[in-house]
């Protein structure tokens, strides 16, 4: 027997979700992370110039603190450290020519601001954001329940019974929509379109994308409650307060194992890892994943002794990766001036993109393995929430860039010239970086003299930190509807179970996808007796 009743391969949100209720469910908790530090896509360190920390992958946190995981365990991190800087700015966007909106978390206010935009838009949303409140329970059953369980179907019955039959089918319909549908249809103006429509992108979606519409009023609803939250000090802190918890509970962390192998029982359950160093360990109860579906059995299932069935099989091979993602890091001499409204300098998420229009044209561009011409970028502004990001009257940005091809065959502009088998090289990742520049010049005054320091992450860079950001996508997989919810990973998924006895897959790639709600840890671990 093992050491250990659980066995977890990785360390990014869902792991850690997965130890730390494991371990105060009493189970004994082994994590593996392969690299020199656990987090997966968190990510905290001094990369442009000393004193100014900066989240190098993901940073805002709303997911996290709405979810039902930090409804669990939150108050045990707290206790060990965490705690969050808030703002009551939580996003807004800007487009060239210096239009603006902003929205905050105080309703009437929102109202106001659309209405003022576009007489009726106001009472839209709010009429919007009343329904999805009302349809909550239901909706964050599907969005984040075990699709297939007993209770999600007693719940689809009871919505039938209540409904009836074709009220539910309308429902489920109108969930569909696209997000550019859903926009056109509903507001009159163009600058709210161009709020919503980048939100998408962190979705993994686009705009034309079905159920895209569902999702920005998810966002819409999660930003006003609670809006755009980082960790004080960095993301590092929420893994010391995790470590800290696992820790405390028995269980234990090893950096720098990795697992090469998953090992057959004599009753072929899962019955341990083997790390490449030929090392191995035994789980008394089980071996959970966070990796891609291509590591856990292309990779980790390579030497399992009973051929993969048909279903997995076919599923592994048609499984599809997303757009690819880049991140850009400024230290910054002064916090930024933004030339069309001084308030925007307080939002902690903006956007910059022409409009709807303009996301959906470079969100195609990149699918075509294009840089985009004009790409949508998403800045956060750490400093404005938590000054100890910085040192005293300087700021940092972050940056992300949701529409970076994984493989290049091309410049949408015509300057950069990129190479022949498609990969992104340093030079490519300066020069495209350069045009991020000329946009933050065009909107920030004096940008090119307060900029201390730049640092970029290309998509190949991020999977070099990260195996499991395939071609640098951060979602964990595709997530069009054909690969999400009851399908994702496979069509023949069912919750996190694998076909092996023992063997669970959780992650990014599992339902309900990608995110810092660490979802998939939490179905799983409080599915686990």
């Amino acid at each position: 027997m093992g050491d250990h009743d659980y066995i977890i391969v990785g360390s990014g949100i869902n792991a850690l979700v997965a130890a730390a209720m494991l371990g105060k469910k009493g189970h004994k908790v082994l994590i593996l992370e392969r690299n020199d530090r656990i987090g997966g896509c968190l990510r905290t360190e001094e990369i442009t110039e000393p004193g100014f920390i900066h989240d190098v992958m993901a940073t805002t946190m709303v997911l996290f603190l709405t979810s039902p995981a930090y409804g669990a365990i939150g108050k045990d991190l707290e206790a060990r450290g965490l705690e969050f800087a808030h703002a009551d700015l939580p996003t807004g966007v800007v487009r060239p020519d210096g239009s603006h909106v902003i929205f905050s978390k105080d309703r009437r206010r929102n109202i106001a601001t659309f209405d003022e935009l576009s007489l009726g838009d106001g009472q839209t949303f709010s009429r919007e954001m009343d329904a999805l409140a009302a349809d909550a329970p239901f909706l964050f059953s599907l969005l984040g329940g075990s699709l297939w369980s007993g209770s999600t179907l007693k719940s689809v019955a009871g919505q039938g019974w209540n409904r009836g039959l074709r009220k539910l089918a309308a429902w489920f319909g109108e969930a569909l929509t696209p997000a550019r549908g859903y926009l056109e249809t509903s507001y009159r103006s163009e600058d709210i379109h161009a709020l919503w429509a980048p939100w998408v992108l962190h979705c993994g979606l686009g705009p034309e994308s079905a159920y895209s519409a569902e999702m920005l009023k998810v966002i819409g609803f999660a930003l006003e409650l609670g809006g755009a939250p980082i960790v004080k000090g960095g993301a590092g802190t929420l893994l010391t307060a995790f470590e800290r918890l696992i820790t405390d509970n028995g269980g234990e962390i090893r950096v720098g194992a990795d697992v090469e192998a998953i090992i057959a029982g004599p009753n072929r359950r899962a019955d341990g890892v083997r790390l490449t160093g030929g090392e191995t360990l035994r789980a008394k109860s089980g071996v959970i994943c966070s990796v891609t579906p291509n590591q856990l059995y292309d990779r980790l299932m390579k030497d399992w002794p009973d051929p993969m069935p048909a279903e997995v099989k076919t599923g592994v091979a048609n499984y599809r990766y997303g757009k690819g993602d880049m991140q850009i890091h400024y230290a910054l001499s002064e916090p930024p001036r933004w030339k069309a409204n001084a308030e925007l300098g307080k939002v902690a998420l903006l956007h910059l993109t022409p409009g709807l229009d303009g996301v959906s044209r470079a969100a195609n561009e990149c699918e075509r393995g294009l840089l985009p011409a004009e790409p949508t970028v998403c800045v956060g502004q750490p400093v404005a929430l938590d000054p100890s990001r910085a040192p005293e009257g300087k700021s940092i940005l972050w940056l992300q860039l949701p529409e970076a091809p994984r493989h290049i065959k091309g410049d949408a502009a015509g300057k950069i010239a990129t190479p022949a088998d498609g990969r992104w090289t340093e030079e490519v990742r300066e020069h495209y970086a350069d045009r991020i520049d000329s946009l933050l010049e065009s909107h920030i005054e004096n940008f090119a003299g307060i900029k201390l320091a730049r640092r970029a992450y290309s998509p190949g860079d991020l999977e070099a930190m990260n195996m499991n950001l395939v071609g640098g996508d951060p979602y964990g997989g595709y997530c069009g509807l054909d690969q999400f919810f009851i399908w994702r990973p496979f069509k023949s998924s069912v919750n996190h179970r694998t076909h092996i006895t023992g063997l669970y897959h959780i992650g990014a790639s599992a339902h309900p996808g990608p995110g810092l709600g660490g979802g998939s840890g939490f179905l799983l671990a409080s599915s686990l007796k």
